[in-house]
């Protein structure tokens, strides 16, 4: 019998689940020495988070500026960013608009980190089931009729304050 024939076995052990965690781990232990130590050398990341998910705090602005997700950027210009292991979240300070926010996001919430310096990055299935298979929110049944948009980056390089141009 060959490997296209053979049978497909379902696992009885959660390797996806633990697999999941085990990457969601990474990300917090990279936020943590970040909170605790500052960003080393030319590291920054991407987070992006759906912006429905249970326990995301936002303000309402941007929640109906970015309907389903949201791409944060954690480079120059962020504060008091905590990480809270036991409730599964992070918190961060960032400035919209020029508008000071605090933004809350659950683990469970984000779909994506990325630091793009050394070309790292991982995806991860949002509410512990595969992206393509997840139910639309029964409070928003047009959602599941559009077509999916793309995420978008939250770029804060208009507020920042270059230097004098190099000789």
């Amino acid at each position: 019998m060959t490997d296209e024939q053979q049978p497909t076995v379902e696992s009885l052990l959660p390797y996806d689940e633990w697999t999941e965690a085990a990457m969601r781990q990474v990300v917090v232990r990279a936020l943590a020495h970040v909170a605790a130590q500052g960003l080393p050398g030319e590291h920054h990341f991407y987070i992006t988070f759906r912006t429905q998910h249970p326990g995301v705090v936002m303000p309402p602005r941007l929640r109906s500026q970015y309907p389903q997700e949201m791409t944060i950027v954690l480079q120059h210009q962020f504060w008091d960013l905590t990480v809270d292991e036991e409730a599964a979240l992070i918190s961060v300070g960032l400035s919209f608009g020029g508008v000071p926010s605090t933004l809350v996001i659950p683990l469970a919430a984000m779909v994506a980190f990325a630091d793009p310096h050394i070309r790292f990055g991982m995806r991860f299935r949002s509410d512990g089931g595969d992206a393509a298979s997840e139910a639309a929110p029964a409070e928003a049944p047009e959602a599941a009729k559009q077509e999916p948009k793309q995420p978008q980056v939250v770029s804060l390089d208009a507020f920042r304050r270059r230097g004098p141009p190099k000789p």
